[in-house]
């Protein structure tokens, strides 16, 4: 990573450090959590489920970390299965255990861990199945497919005490902790606003027939918690991002990874007030719309806003990359300049001069640092922890509501309901099919 430090910096460094100590990794406390199933000094055996897009990212980060071995793969494509299958025993010459039933493999008493990157909808299913098997999750973002869910995720961390770390992978960049640190130093005076923006095309395609479900697919088990409806390529690998069946919409894509950053640099949780417009974002029979989507989450107990604005294309790739106004992030204003955080790095405006300050870049390591929290059980190792996870999934499922219902909401962050408005409460959780329930913890215990 390199760093260029000025004289500013070097002021507030000391207090930088106090406040970054305070945070923590997540920038919440890690809970207390059980022993990993073996030593700290033994082979650590992880399996991963959802293999084809994200999951393939997590067999190479894993395998790049020593004393870690990938010993099973799960996807409903068998397709998909045995293609990952070959690739591993090619490059490496291990052959992993092959699981279509993620709960078959939970079954596995011999594996510790499990990365997932299945669909939205199963993440907290597969999740917390995971950790009541005794093993310890990193779970792509969102965490959750819903509020409520989301919270039993935090539940079923504390109750089986398994780590469970979020994928939203900034806060694993050395630069981007940086500019934390130096944000709640004071750098740019009192922070008052958090602006994330994200880029993200998604070519039309147009309506597509439903059809019997490829040869090799557990369509079934794909479907999951979600209503029973016909196969169609539609609704299946990446577009079924855009139906709220499966998916979040962008918000729920890639405005977690910028809502996440901006909750952590303004220090807050959930909001109080949330609004968001557009034109039609998700779409059920035909092509997406092209309009954007923006967000206002408020928060005037600490006097701060968060906004969001996704994008299906810049305007000009031009003006789109690290350093410029436009550029996918999450830009920080403050009384005395502005620190724009990308994707890994930052850059500091100070003055009403807009004086060029402290700036750095250095990409993330989430599976080293998931590594480390499973071996050393620390809060200090920890990377997105699952009630930070938790959080920002949250307020992205908070902006999805309002769009949804095309008007303000009002949200209570302690009891994480909306007070007086049953048509948004209905919002925050789904009906489940059977047997795909996402449970509470004190649910599983009365069974």
């Amino acid at each position: 990573m390199k760093s260029v430090f000025s004289r500013r910096e070097f002021l507030v460094t000391s207090s930088a450090a106090a406040v970054a100590a305070g945070l923590g990794a997540g920038g919440w406390p890690a809970p207390a959590v059980a022993p990993s199933l073996r030593s700290p000094n033994d082979e650590l055996r992880v399996a991963c489920t959802g293999i084809r897009g994200r999951g393939r990212a997590h067999i190479d980060g894993l395998a790049a970390v020593p004393g870690v071995r990938v010993v099973a793969l799960c996807d409903i494509d068998e397709n998909v299965l045995a293609a990952r299958a070959v690739e591993m025993e090619s490059r490496s010459a291990v052959k992993p255990k092959r699981f279509v039933d993620y709960r078959r493999l939970m079954e596995d008493r011999q594996i510790d861990a499990v990365t997932i990157a299945t669909p939205n909808h199963t993440h907290a299913l597969v999740a917390i199945a995971a950790m009541e098997a005794g093993k310890d999750v990193y779970v792509e973002k969102p965490c959750s497919h819903n509020l409520w869910e989301g919270r039993q995720l935090v539940r079923a961390a504390r109750q089986f005490r398994r780590v469970c770390l979020h994928g939203t992978q900034a806060r694993s960049s050395p630069a981007v902790r940086e500019a934390i640190r130096l944000l709640r130093a004071g750098l740019i005076g009192e922070v008052y606003l958090a602006r994330g923006l994200g880029f993200q095309w998604h070519p039309s395609h147009g309506p597509v027939a439903d059809e019997p479900a490829p040869s090799g697919v557990g369509y079934d088990l794909w479907l999951g918690p979600a209503p029973k409806r016909p196969f169609s390529r539609d609704r299946f690998h990446c577009h079924w991002r855009w139906h709220w069946d499966y998916g979040n919409g962008d918000l729920g894509n890639q405005g977690v990874h910028e809502i996440d950053l901006a909750r952590w640099g303004l220090g807050v949780g959930l909001p109080t007030t949330i609004h968001a417009a557009g034109a039609q974002f998700m779409f059920d029979d035909g092509p997406p719309t092209r309009e954007p989507l923006v967000a206002l989450f408020e928060y005037p107990d600490e006097r701060k806003m968060l906004v969001f604005e996704a994008r299906p294309q810049s305007a000009s790739h031009a003006d789109s990359g690290p350093g410029h106004a436009s550029a996918p992030g999450v830009t920080f204003y403050g009384t005395e300049g502005y620190v724009q955080v990308f994707y890994f790095g930052y850059r500091t405006l100070l003055g009403p001069k807009r004086e060029p300050g402290p700036h750095a870049a250095g990409g993330p390591n989430e599976f080293e640092r998931f590594v480390r929290a499973v071996r050393s059980r620390g809060a200090q190792d920890s990377g997105v922890e699952a009630q930070q996870g938790h959080l920002s999934a949250a307020v992205c499922h908070l902006g999805n509501i309002a769009y949804r219902l095309g008007r303000k909401v009002t949200f209570d962050p302690r009891s994480e309901t909306f007070p007086g408005d049953p048509e948004a409460n209905a919002l925050l959780s789904r009906e489940y099919r059977l047997p795909h329930v996402v449970l509470s913890p004190l649910a599983r215990d009365a069974r």
